[in-house]
C-alpha cells in the first residue's frame, strides 16, 4: 500500500534568497522593418506524422550552383576532379553546368560528353538555363552526344521579383514560363532526336511565391511538356531564400504535392538554401510532407550563405540506419578534394567530416566516451566480434568515426577543460597503461597545472613527457640497485642496493611479500611509508613483456603524511613493484 508523503506542520522550506527571472533589455535594432512569413495556413499537414525511411534522389550541383558562388571559381582541371570525385560517391545526377554562361561553362559540358570515360552509363547530367531563347537553343547544343541528359529551365515566379527585377505580370510570367518549356522542346527535337532528355522546371524563389499561384505556373507548363509514364517532369521547389522556420516550407511542400496535376508524373524536388540556418532540417521536413528529390553541395557551397549540405543530409540518414546511397565512408579524402577544388577550408565544427566532430575536450563529455568505448569493447567480445560490427551506441558520438574512415586518436584530447577521463583514455589507448581511478584524478591535477600554464593543448606525446616526468623518471632522493628477495620464518625477506642522496647503502627488510618486505626496509633510511592500494598489469604480450605497477602511498609521519601515487615499469613485476613505491617515496 503506498501513501503520499505529508510533511509534519512544523516542517518548512530552508531559508535562501530567491533568483528572479532575468528581464532581456530591447536590442534597440530597428526589428520592425521585417515582416514575418507566414505563406499559407494547413491545419491538416500530415507530414509531422511521417518518417524518412529511405534516401531521396539525389542531386548535385557543386559544379553550378557550388562553383559559381566561388571567391575563384574553378578551373576546368578541379572541376573535372570534383565530378570524378561526385561519380566515385555514386551520385546518379549532377548538374555539370551553365553552358550558355561563358565559352568555359560550355568548354567544360563538351569535355565531359566528349571523353567517353567520364560520364558513367547510369549517371545523368544536368544543364541549366533561363527561360530564353538564344539561351536555350545553345544550352540544348552543348548536350550533343550525350547519352543521357536533363535540361532545367527556371523564371522568377514570385511578386517581388516579377514587380521590381522582372516588371511582369502574373500572366505575363505563365507566358513565359510556357514559352520556354516549347523552346525547350523545339531545341531538344532539333538537337537531341536520339537521345533521352528530361525535363526540369523551377518557379525560381517558390518560397516567396503564393503556393498556389505556382501551382498553377507549374500546371501551365506541364501543359506543354504533357508529362506521362513515359515522360516525366520534374518540378523544382527552391527556397532561393531561406523566408521562415522550416515547417512553413514543409506546409508549402505538402500542399504543393496535394494539388498539383499529374502528381504520378511528377518528381518534386528541392533546392534549400541556407539564410536562416536551417536548410538541412527544410530538406528533411519537405522529404516527409512529399519531395522525393533534394539538390544541395557537398559542405553546402553555393550563394550567399549556400546551398543545404549533401554531406550532412546523406551522413543523417546513416545515423539513422538509412542507406544514404551514397559512399561516404572515406570522410577525409572527400573533404580534402572539395576544399581542393573549391579553395575554401571545411570547418574545424563542421558536422560528420570537420577535424573537431568526434573530439571531446570536456572532461564530463570524455569519461562519458571512455566508458561507452570500453561498453562496447565488452559487447563485442560478448558477441564474439569486432566492435566495429556490433549495434554503435555511444555518448556523444552519433556514428562510429571508423565509419567513415576516422580512427579513434582523436577522439579524446586534452586541455585545461579537460577532466581525468581523457587522460586515463589517451594513457590506455596511445600507452596501454591503464591508471587506477583515484591516480587517474591525482594525475589529472598535474596535466590541468601544466595546461593552464601552457594554455594549450595537451597532446598525446606531451601528456606522455609529463607522465614519465612526474612519476617514471624520479630518481632523487631515492635510486634502486640490485636488490634480492628470499624466505625466511614463513616471510619474504629482501635486500637492496639504495643510492640515498648520492650516497649507497644497503637495507634489509621482511614482510609478508617483496613489498612489504621492501617498505619495511626502507624504514631503515628514515623513510616512513605505508601502502594503502597497489594494482599491476601488463603493457605488452611475449617473452620481452613489460609490467606496470602502481602503488598508493601514505607518506611521512603526523602533520608531514602525504598520499600520492607511484608507478613503475620494468619487465620484472617486482622490480616495477618497487620502482613504484620508489616513485612515491620520491614524490614526497
Amino acid at each position: 500500500m503506498s501513501t503520499t508523503f505529508q510533511p509534519p506542520k512544523s516542517f518548512a522550506a530552508p531559508h535562501v534568497c530567491g533568483l528572479s527571472q532575468p528581464v532581456a533589455t530591447p536590442s534597440g535594432m530597428n526589428y520592425e522593418r521585417y515582416q514575418p512569413f507566414h505563406p499559407m495556413s494547413l491545419p491538416d499537414r500530415t507530414w509531422p506524422d511521417q518518417r524518412i525511411t529511405k534516401a531521396p534522389r539525389w542531386l548535385s550541383t557543386d559544379l553550378r550552383d557550388g562553383n559559381q558562388a566561388l571567391i575563384d571559381p574553378m578551373t576546368p582541371a578541379r572541376k573535372r576532379k570534383m565530378f570524378d570525385l561526385l561519380v566515385k560517391m555514386g551520385y546518379k545526377e549532377i548538374e555539370i553546368g551553365f553552358p550558355s554562361a561563358s565559352q568555359t561553362e560550355w568548354d567544360f559540358v563538351r569535355s565531359l560528353i566528349e571523353d567517353p570515360e567520364a560520364i558513367p552509363d547510369d549517371v545523368v547530367i544536368s544543364v541549366l538555363t533561363q527561360a530564353r531563347e538564344d539561351l536555350i537553343d545553345r544550352t540544348v547544343q552543348s548536350l550533343v552526344g550525350a547519352k543521357r541528359a536533363t535540361v532545367h529551365m527556371y523564371n522568377a515566379t514570385a511578386e517581388l521579383f516579377r514587380r521590381v527585377v522582372f516588371h511582369t505580370t502574373q500572366q505575363g510570367t505563365i507566358d513565359l514560363a510556357q514559352q520556354g518549356t516549347r523552346w525547350v522542346i523545339d531545341a531538344i527535337e532539333k538537337y537531341l532526336p536520339d537521345t533521352p532528355v528530361g525535363y526540369e522546371y523551377s518557379p525560381e524563389i517558390f518560397t516567396q511565391t503564393p503556393t498556389d499561384y505556382a501551382i498553377e505556373v507549374c500546371d501551365r507548363v506541364m501543359d506543354v511538356w504533357q508529362p506521362d509514364d513515359e515522360r516525366e517532369i520534374i518540378l523544382n521547389l527552391p527556397a532561393t531564400v531561406e523566408m521562415s522556420t522550416p515547417n512553413t516550407y514543409a506546409d508549402q511542400i505538402e500542399y504543393f504535392s496535394r494539388n498539383i496535376s499529374h502528381r504520378d508524373n511528377v518528381c518534386i524536388s528541392m533546392h534549400c538554401h541556407n539564410d536562416r540556418g536551417c536548410a538541412v532540417a527544410a530538406s528533411e521536413l519537405g522529404q516527409m510532407a512529399g519531395a522525393q528529390r533534394v539538390e544541395g553541395c557537398l559542405f553546402g557551397h553555393g550563394e550567399r550563405t549556400g546551398n543545404v549540405d549533401l554531406v550532412t543530409l546523406g551522413m543523417n540518414l546513416f545515423s539513422q540506419g538509412i542507406d544514404p546511397m551514397i559512399d561516404f565512408s572515406d570522410m577525409d579524402t572527400i573533404r580534402r578534394t572539395v576544399e581542393y577544388c573549391t579553395g575554401m577550408p571545411v570547418p574545424a565544427r563542421s558536422p560528420y567530416a570537420g577535424d573537431l566532430v568526434y573530439t571531446a575536450f570536456s572532461g564530463s563529455h570524455q569519461d562519458a566516451i571512455k566508458k561507452g568505448l570500453e561498453d562496447l569493447e565488452t559487447r563485442a567480445r560478448a558477441e564474439g566480434t569486432s566492435i566495429h560490427k556490433i549495434r554503435w551506441e555511444a555518448p556523444y558520438l552519433p556514428v562510429d568515426p571508423q565509419d567513415v574512415g576516422r580512427t579513434y586518436e582523436a577522439v579524446i584530447r586534452v586541455n585545461s577543460q579537460s577532466g581525468k577521463g581523457g587522460m586515463a583514455y589517451l594513457m590506455k589507448a596511445d600507452h596501454h597503461l591503464e591508471l587506477p581511478r583515484r591516480l587517474q584524478m591525482e594525475f589529472s591535477g598535474v596535466v590541468q597545472a601544466r595546461a593552464d600554464d601552457s594554455g594549450h593543448e595537451v597532446t598525446s606525446p606531451v601528456l606522455w613527457d609529463i607522465f614519465d616526468s612526474e612519476y617514471l623518471s624520479r630518481d632523487t632522493p631515492f635510486k634502486l640497485g640490485e636488490f634480492i628477495v628470499g624466505a625466511a620464518h614463513g616471510q619474504t625477506q629482501i635486500t637492496a642496493d639504495l643510492d640515498v642522496r648520492g650516497k649507497q647503502t644497503t637495507v634489509t627488510g621482511e614482510g609478508n611479500g617483496p613489498l612489504s618486505a621492501f617498505i619495511d626496509a626502507l624504514g631503515q633510511v628514515g623513510a616512513h611509508v605505508r601502502v594503502l592500494d597497489y594494482t599491476e598489469h601488463a603493457l605488452t604480450s611475449g617473452g620481452d613483456a613489460y609490467a606496470a605497477a602502481y602503488v598508493e602511498c601514505e607518506v611521512g609521519e603526523g602533520d608531514d603524511t602525504q598520499v600520492l601515487w607511484g608507478v613503475g615499469i620494468d619487465p620484472d613485476i617486482t622490480t616495477a613493484t618497487l620502482k613504484a613505491a620508489l616513485s612515491a617515496l620520491d614524490r614526497a
